[in-house]
């Protein structure tokens, strides 16, 4: 055990740029190596604090980490939090907390999760940059990929943490743009003064959601197949033409959600044939008997939902943009990911252990 533990910090330029699921890759690398760590996370960022702790709770249940080595938020960042801050009701030193929640543990290396931008948390003194410099913490900085521009955001970020900023993560790389991005983003952001520490390629599974997920933003009655709620969905498919071209067009999707009428009875069978993780059924109409039994049949569970078509798609497409990683699958995928693309032997010469 180390004397004093050395403080790694994950944070992101903007939210769900995968955050958790690097720490969950990096704790796997530490745990091989035979190091012991502990995970934090001083700023919970949703408003209800049943999601931050659920969020807290599945990183130690995925990394098996004992009670003592797990630290809740401090905080959550709801609107009556930030107004007691504003009014001058709360006049916590959140930075003095903050090293004394952490001043006991006994590990070699402490993960802290920032919060969603490098800024939020500010008002609180609990920022990305505010946190680096309480603990004197070393950052590593995960950017989602969106064009060869990321490098922009990565250099302001640089001019904003300085020092502290040990290394970034590029995430979510198409195949197509990997070859550019090793080539030329990666050499021109050394040659700026930051290390490039992995390149990680884009994933359809780690973007895809569960039924359960699914069903759950679209506050859905679940018709049958409850028991497969865990299936993953990769795409979306709206079934609204003629049953000759929805073939066709279903064919074409794998693991996919399809929206459809619940009264479209030939479209729903289309649909089943093809491969499909659930069948969203909007209008609030009951489906067909032998819809419900063939679904049984084939262990696709059935939703029906409330809203319509248009309404339906943007929740899921929310879905997709915010995917948190709450499945056991995505956990091996992420680990399998990390062990093949991010240098950890550099990251721990960097931090001194």
């Amino acid at each position: 055990m180390a004397q004093s533990a050395k403080y790694l910090l994950v944070g992101s330029i903007e939210a769900y740029s995968g955050k958790s699921g690097t720490i969950l890759g990096l704790a796997h690398q530490f745990q091989a190596k035979g190091l012991s760590f502990a995970y934090s996370k001083p700023l919970g960022t949703y408003s209800e604090d049943s999601q931050t702790e659920a969020d807290v709770q599945f990183i130690s249940e995925a990394l098996s980490l004992p009670e003592e080595r797990v630290r809740s938020p401090l905080i959550s960042l709801e609107d009556k939090t930030v107004e007691k801050r504003l009014t001058g009701e709360d006049t916590t030193n959140y930075s003095q907390l903050l090293q004394q929640q952490l001043s006991d543990l006994a590990v070699d290396v402490a993960i802290l999760e920032g919060a969603g931008t490098l800024w939020e948390g500010s008002l609180f003194g609990l920022s990305l940059g505010d946190m680096a410099q309480t603990l004197d913490a070393a950052i590593l900085l995960v950017a989602r990929y969106n064009s060869p521009l990321v490098v922009d955001s990565i250099l302001k970020a640089k001019a904003e943490l300085g020092s502290h900023l040990i290394g970034v993560l590029i995430n979510d790389i198409p195949t197509e743009a990997l070859e550019a991005t090793r080539t030329l983003v990666k050499p021109y952001l050394e040659s700026r003064g930051i290390t490039v520490l992995g390149l990680l390629p884009s994933s359809r599974l780690l973007r895809s959601v569960s039924v359960r997920e699914i069903a759950h933003q679209l506050n859905a009655q679940v018709l049958c197949r409850s028991d497969r709620l865990d299936l993953m969905v990769e795409s979306l498919t709206i079934g609204a033409m003629n049953v000759n071209s929805a073939l066709e067009y279903f064919r074409q999707g794998q693991n996919k959600a399809v929206v459809t009428g619940g009264d479209r009875t030939d479209l729903q069978l289309a649909a089943l044939e093809t491969s499909t993780s659930c069948l969203i059924l909007t209008g609030h109409m009951a489906p067909q008997p032998l819809i419900i039994s063939r679904a049984e049949d084939l262990e696709v569970p059935i939703l029906s939902v409330d809203l319509d078509t248009l309404g339906t798609v943007e929740i899921v497409d929310q879905a997709f943009g915010k995917v948190r990683l709450q499945e056991k699958i995505k956990v091996s995928c992420i680990q399998e990911l990390m062990g093949d693309a991010f240098e950890i032997s550099q990251l721990m010469d960097k931090l001194g252990l």
